[in-house]
């Protein structure tokens, strides 16, 4: 039976209805120490008494307890009332992303903004070793104001140790040979029965993403097992609408084998930050790209991601009354050759500016007689510019909005380098 309102569990106060899953029953409450309110999670009473149950309902909170991040359900507390876990988070006011596909595909903008935040959200879970195993629409909520929120972690795995207090509060390993998951969303190693790693929910990612543009789940058939064998066999088929740059990224998530598909999802929400316009995304205007489009998204990501820093850095402040705005001209010497010389044309003379204009990284040969291009990074505090060994041949680049990472393309891979240096990494194939 549903707790009426005014029934108190631990010290809060129920004061509504708010859902119910598969394990528990969610309720509106108060918490009369800190006059707030909160949702309250309550495992369900026919499975008060299954061990199983109620380890997988407080691992839950184990595992979401340890993360601290802006897209994922913040857990507040936990406790036991008249014999029934239950588990205090904040309170959430919107919908499930399940809900919002009833209606079919969502715009492409709010797509590729949702997918980023939920890359941002796995990231935060995969750097403590939380793998969550059960990443479905149904475990994705949006809030009224457009943020996602990564729900349910009761299939979540600790896939290595970090500390013993890490160790006894997110639990076991499963049993090789368990199926754990939801059939439309599994990834092939978890259909197989297969230890997983946090490869496995860039999968899952994937189906998701495919399932906001397209409107349909590329795996979904009639029966379970046929879902489950289409997850193992045949590649989805991509809507010819469907933008270049997107396509490649869920192809990517895609891979059957998991040494082929974005080995973080830091890299995965590093790939999505270009795809924020129309111009990044291959999309015209007027609607849906031509395949033709495939060899111009790399430029087109560079222009959008260079025009976004540059009006970021140089923004006016906002105010109640502000100052007139002068137009403030400038030249910086790059001190290591031309961008816009004559053998500079094919890089387009681009330059990137990070968001705070601080940093500016461009392509430029080392001398006349080096032909080939290399990275350079300046930081406008200092006089010379410094090469990044590992980036000849590198042209197109970008800078994360953190300023930490130049993101760049050679020959046809789309790649990363730390501001500070370092080897390079590959992120995807941007060929034809």
């Amino acid at each position: 039976m549903a707790l009426a309102n005014g029934t108190t569990v631990g010290p809060y106060e129920i004061t509504g209805w708010i859902g119910a899953g598969g394990m528990g029953e969610v309720y509106r409450a108060r918490d009369p120490r800190l006059g707030r309110d909160v949702a309250l999670k309550v495992i369900g009473e026919a499975f008060a008494s299954d061990d199983g149950r109620v380890q997988r309902f407080e691992q839950e909170a184990r595992a979401a307890g340890q993360l601290n991040h802006p897209n994922i359900l913040a857990v507040h507390d936990t406790g036991i009332s008249q014999g029934r876990p239950f588990i205090v988070s904040e309170l959430l006011e919107g919908s499930s992303l399940r809900d919002r596909l009833r209606s079919g595909p969502l715009p492409l903008r709010k797509a590729i903004d949702y997918a980023r935040q939920i890359a941002e959200g796995l990231a935060a879970a995969h750097e403590k070793a939380i793998v969550h195993r059960d990443l479905k629409p149904d475990n994705l909520f949006v809030t009224n104001d457009g943020r996602i929120k990564i729900l349910d972690f009761g299939l979540a795995k600790l896939t290595r140790p970090v500390d013993q207090a890490t160790i006894t509060a997110v639990g076991q390993d499963t049993e090789p040979g368990t199926i754990l998951g939801t059939a439309g969303y599994m990834s092939p190693e978890q259909v197989r029965g297969e230890p997983v790693d946090a490869r496995s929910d860039l999968f899952s990612f994937g189906t998701i993403f495919y399932e906001m543009i397209a409107g349909r789940s590329p795996f979904a058939r009639a029966t379970s097992v046929e879902t489950m064998a289409a997850i193992l066999h045949p590649h989805p088929e991509f809507a010819p609408a469907m933008p270049p740059g997107i396509e490649r990224i869920i192809s990517r998530c895609l891979e059957k084998t998991r040494e082929a598909r974005f080995q973080s999802a830091r890299d995965l929400a590093f790939g999505l930050e270009f795809l924020s316009s129309n111009s990044l995304t291959g999309e015209p205007a007027g609607g849906a790209a031509p395949r033709s489009w495939r060899r111009l998204w790399p430029a087109a990501a560079l222009a959008g991601v260079a025009a976004i820093g540059v009006a970021l850095a140089f923004a006016p402040a906002l105010g109640p009354a502000p100052a007139p705005v002068l137009p403030v001209r400038m030249s910086i010497d790059l001190g290591a050759g031309t961008l816009l010389g004559p053998t500079q044309s094919q890089f387009g003379g681009v330059a990137a500016l990070s968001s705070d204009g601080s940093l500016l990284v461009f392509g430029a040969q080392r001398s006349q007689e080096d032909a080939m291009s290399v990275l350079y990074v300046r930081t406008l505090s200092e006089l010379e510019a410094r090469p990044l060994a590992g980036t000849e041949g590198g042209h197109l680049p970008f800078l994360s909005p953190d300023g930490r990472w130049i993101g760049f393309f050679r020959r046809d891979k789309l790649m990363k380098i730390a501001t500070a240096g370092g080897p390079p990494q590959e992120l995807a194939d941007v060929s034809d």
